[in-house]
């Protein structure tokens, strides 16, 4: 096999492959937002105790992230999605198998481990393909999760609908694992030899804020728990806010479908951005028009209002968390790629899982939502404040165009 080269053709048929694999992957977060009112009436539970499986999806996927990081840093992408796959498959299953909560809540964990391989090191690994449009290819890659939110929340609760939510689980489990399967061994063969690929002649990081990496990956820690608590409020809430104001599940799914739609645009959109103006700016844009558009949610509450907002809120906050694995490639040394940007979006989904519970147990304690927006609001502020002091660190350096 030619060597391969950066930005080249062979590096977009990778990039795409690499879209599909996530994008199928990405399953398992949402699969739990549909289910979760369901799953809540069936086992007479609260919306607290129900939203605990969203919370345990989100850490099994960051810690999952972490391990099959280093996999992917020491032995390559192919091997650490081939245990995703593996684990993937075989949780979808026995959750179709629960008959307690807590048995659905714990397998939960295990779906999340499954996925944790398809978002923070295919976007380390993709990083590596592309130096001219690596801010680009870092948020297509991305963009997967979004595109599994856009598909997959109409497709089960159709399948809830029609055959159950276990029934449901199950089909899910058999497709991924057949189709991820098959697209993997196709990436192998264009991966080929390279898989593990020596670092020691890697690019310096483009940019220095001045801070030692382990301070850096703290810093960048606390600010995507802060956004991602925030971020998390109407993603992991959307469909249960509806039933309650008497709009139905399904119309929530269905803003939930169109607020992944428009994430897969603003994620896009963020790799040319940063592309041109470099990772902390972008995560600076969005940081601001996520907390814009959840000031929206706080006063407006109609169907045809919540349709708009829910399209906003997907525009403006979805190249948000690629924007920390753009800012690691930056910043940090490559041949730590995979691990700290799976370390960083470790944090990210723990802001998610988090903030998936504690919005449950905010509408338990007050029987309203409008505590849990303005809850979003908050820890919204605090990401912009760290946000703001890495740029003036590294104040006129952080442009890469």
């Amino acid at each position: 096999m030619p060597a391969f080269t950066p930005d080249s053709g062979q590096a977009w048929v990778r990039l795409a492959l690499a879209l599909l694999i996530g994008s199928i992957g990405g399953v398992g977060m949402w699969s739990v937002v549909v289910v979760m009112p369901g799953v809540q009436a069936e086992f007479a539970a609260t919306r607290g105790a129900a939203s605990l499986a969203f919370t345990l999806f989100m850490l099994g996927f960051g810690a999952g992230g972490v391990a099959t990081g280093k996999i992917t840093d020491r032995f390559g992408i192919v091997p650490a999605m081939g245990v995703s796959i593996a684990v993937l498959g075989l949780a979808f299953v026995l959750v179709g198998l629960s008959h307690t909560l807590w048995q659905f809540i714990a397998v939960y964990l295990l779906i999340g481990l499954g996925t944790s391989a398809t978002f923070a090191p295919l976007m380390a690994e993709a990083s590596h393909w592309f130096e001219r449009y690596r801010g680009l290819a870092v948020t297509i890659v991305a963009s997967g999760n979004y595109v599994a939110g856009t598909v997959w929340p109409p497709l089960v609760n159709w399948g809830m609908q029609l055959v159950g939510w276990r029934t449901t689980h199950v089909a899910i489990g058999v497709f991924c694992t057949a189709t991820m399967t098959l697209l993997l061994l196709v990436l192998r063969a264009k991966i080929g030899d390279e898989q593990v690929r020596d670092h020691s002649s890697a690019p310096p990081p483009r940019v220095d804020l001045k801070l030692s990496t382990n301070a850096l990956t703290v810093l960048l820690c606390i600010a995507s728990i802060s956004c991602c608590v925030a971020m998390s409020m109407p993603q992991v809430h959307i469909v249960a806010y509806c039933g309650d104001l008497g709009y139905g599940v399904a119309r929530g799914a269905e803003m939930l479908s169109l607020m992944m739609a428009f994430g897969v645009v603003s994620r896009i959109g963020s790799g040319f951005l940063a592309d041109r103006i470099g990772g902390l700016r972008t995560l600076l844009v969005g940081s601001l028009a996520q907390g814009f558009a959840l000031l929206f949610y706080l006063f407006f509450d109609s169907l045809t209002s919540l349709y708009l907002i829910s399209a906003m809120f997907g525009l403006f906050q979805g190249g948000i968390v690629p924007s920390y694995a753009i800012i690691v490639r930056e910043a940090m040394p490559a041949r730590e790629a995979a691990t700290r940007v799976g370390i960083v979006i470790f944090a990210s989904v723990f802001g998610m899982s988090f903030g998936g519970w504690v919005s449950g147990v905010i509408f338990d304690a007050t029987g309203s939502y409008a505590a849990a927006f303005a809850n979003g609001l908050a820890w919204n502020v605090l990401n912009l404040v760290i946000v703001t002091t890495l740029l003036f660190r590294g104040r006129g350096q952080l442009a890469v165009a």
